[in-house]
């Protein structure tokens, strides 16, 4: 496993299906254009990195990119909390996560899912300041979805969201995916002797 860094008005944070939170999914892939909210759409955009096709409608609050049938946005109260749990347990790097734990993280993240439709199919969180640091987290997109671009597309959405511009550093951790990360400027630790951590992989277990 390897530790890569790059150098380079907010969401509600109730989960849904959690006291608080919104019960249903609401989705909507029909739109063509976003709604007017009097925001300068023209001025946010020059600030993306995203190609035309990406229908970017970056709002008061938010994100909302779209793509052919696909949709990223940063609602937290969008997000299939169940999903997202049942793909962490089973991953290499959370491995028996409990739902409680899941559910806290979300809540102290900037979080990004992938739709088709009501379904999510793809997630990545950001543990962020918002100022000079994040460490993204938790990327995935589901199996049956792979191969359409959408781990490089959602990357993309992720790196233009307007809170985590200016950064100083990016970091993450992977154990195999360093080829696309690669492509957003993540190298290897330039100075690993400089870096400490406090570990505990059995901390799901107990």
């Amino acid at each position: 496993m390897a530790v890569w860094i790059c150098t380079p008005p907010r969401q509600s944070s109730a989960l849904p299906g959690t006291q608080g939170g919104s019960q249903s999914r609401r989705v909507t892939t029909n739109m063509k254009q976003p709604p007017d909210t009097g925001t300068d759409r023209s001025s946010i955009g020059r600030s993306l990195t995203l190609s035309p096709r990406s229908c970017a409608a970056i709002i008061r609050g938010g994100m909302d990119l779209r793509r052919d049938e696909f949709r990223v946005s940063d609602d937290i109260a969008l997000l299939d909390v169940e999903l997202i749990h049942s793909f962490l347990r089973g991953s290499y790097w959370a491995a028996g996560i409990p739902r409680a734990v899941v559910e806290r993280s979300l809540r102290g993240s900037l979080c990004f899912g992938v739709y088709e439709g009501d379904a999510q199919v793809g997630f990545a969180r950001c543990v962020t300041d918002r100022a000079t640091y994040a460490y993204l987290a938790d990327v995935f997109v589901l199996p049956s979805h792979r191969g359409r671009g959408l781990s490089k597309w959602l990357m993309e959405c992720v790196l233009a969201h307007p809170d985590l511009q200016g950064l100083r550093r990016w970091s993450l951790v992977t154990r195999d995916a360093h080829r696309l990360y690669a492509r957003y400027g993540f190298v290897p630790l330039q100075t690993p002797e400089r870096y400490l951590e406090k570990l505990d992989p059995q901390v799901y277990a107990k």
